[in-house]
């Protein structure tokens, strides 16, 4: 669960790095938010994806999250922050709110991000996903709003 079922343990088997990890649980947030998109689902059902999968990643992080620890290959964060990143948009705004979020995980330089990182536990691995979910969540809204 922690590695969003698997695919946070791909670029080990790969390239024998937890490097990228991240991005492959955030291409699973990505499938399934294109899933309700394709299938019209209302903009509460990807709210309550973004919360099932911070659930999931605050309960399947506790082990791993000792001292500090936030294992590469552990992804079910990056899963959540992308589903809390999209929840009600659609088009160019949806694309944007991805980039941004990712982008805003990666770099940890907007506000916020790096410090959420710092909380303990589980809590850190999970929020600072969270953080950088709602910039992305934040952009793709403000682009929407333009066009």
């Amino acid at each position: 669960m922690a590695s969003s079922f698997g695919l946070g343990h791909i670029p080990r088997a790969l390239w024998k790095s937890d490097a990228g990890a991240g991005t492959f649980g955030a291409g699973l947030g990505a499938a399934i938010g294109a899933v309700l998109l394709a299938t019209r689902a209302p903009w509460w059902v990807t709210l309550l994806a973004a919360l099932a999968a911070t659930a999931a990643s605050l309960w399947s992080a506790v082990p791993f999250a000792v001292g500090g620890a936030d294992p590469g290959w552990v992804c079910m964060d990056e899963t959540a922050g992308t589903l809390l990143a999209l929840i009600g948009l659609q088009g160019w705004p949806w694309v944007v709110a991805l980039v941004v979020a990712r982008l805003a995980d990666i770099f940890k330089v907007l506000p916020g991000v790096h410090r959420a990182e710092a909380l303990p536990g589980a809590l850190g691995v999970t929020a600072d996903d969270l953080v950088a979910g709602l910039y992305g969540l934040a952009a793709g809204w403000l682009l929407a709003i333009v066009l």
